[in-house]
């Protein structure tokens, strides 16, 4: 379990002290547990057996083992397809049923990595026409950004995807409203200059930042207002990205539908502008 998951498990009997332990270590995770026990006493206004009493709570054995777990968590954060292979992985059945089987859990699992409450919160921001909507992703899960983009665009206006140079991104940024959606995708081996984006647009009155990753956590993680981690381990030598397609698809539905009215009268006159219909084919 991540150090993260432990601190959120026992957050209510964390005591004043141990509560400030855990939100400095909120603020720059991992990275300030990666700092000496002295320089994160000091910084947070606590003590060496403070600190030591509460990774005891945590289960940990001492803050040498702490700084293992949370050392451990950022190269599995860095793994590539390299490191994911496994020529003796164990199959049931045929590869193909041995695949649908391991994406199958992933899918189910994506249920239960945002709470109802999350969830309906994220899709009321996307579906607010009042709020500009920017979405980009990193190099294969901008695949979902522009998923994700193409249906929004159909069911209301002022909907933007980021392209992936960012000599264009300033453009973006400056017409960013505090209002706005910023929606970023980054999954592991993630990419700094998404964080370096979402750095940028949380300066000063900047928009809201939602970040899609994985349980390891985007460094983008630092500047988001909202996180949603999916699981994406499926055990073969790709991640897979089938939870987040599910949640994000889950996520247009229910503005879809929660919007009918506004999205039938954007699907008719969108529908009616497009190229290929039977009017033009006509012609």
């Amino acid at each position: 379990m991540q150090v993260r998951e432990r601190i959120t498990r026992i957050e209510n009997e964390l005591t004043a002290a141990e509560r400030k332990l855990s939100a400095a270590l909120f603020l720059d995770y991992p990275f300030t547990g990666l700092d000496t026990i002295q320089a994160l006493a000091k910084k947070t206004q606590t003590s060496s057996p403070t600190i030591s009493r509460f990774l005891t709570k945590l289960g940990f054995n001492g803050y040498q083992d702490f700084q293992r777990h949370l050392i451990e968590e950022l190269k599995e954060g860095k793994r590539s397809p390299l490191d994911l292979h496994r020529g003796d992985r164990p199959r049931v059945g045929g590869f193909l049923e041995d695949f649908v089987t391991r994406v199958g859990r992933v899918v189910t699992d994506s249920a239960t990595s945002i709470s109802e409450a999350q969830f309906t919160r994220v899709t009321d921001m996307l579906a607010d026409p009042k709020r500009g909507l920017h979405v980009i992703g990193g190099r294969i899960s901008d695949s979902l950004a522009l998923y994700l983009t193409r249906h929004m665009r159909q069911m209301r206006s002022g909907v933007a995807h980021l392209p992936a140079d960012p000599e264009t991104w300033p453009e973006y940024l400056l017409g960013m409203k505090s209002r706005d959606i910023l929606f970023v995708i980054d999954f592991r081996r993630y990419q700094p200059v998404l964080c370096e984006l979402a750095r940028r647009a949380s300066e000063g009155p900047g928009p809201r930042i939602v970040l899609m990753t994985d349980k390891w956590l985007s460094p983008v993680s630092k500047y988001a207002n909202e996180v949603v981690a999916t699981p994406i381990e499926s055990g073969t030598v790709w991640d897979s990205y089938s939870g987040a397609l599910a949640l994000i698809e889950a996520m247009v539905t229910k503005i879809a539908e929660d919007n009918w009215d506004r999205t039938r009268q954007r699907l008719e006159a969108w529908d009616a502008m497009r190229l290929d219909n039977e009017e033009t084919q006509n012609d």
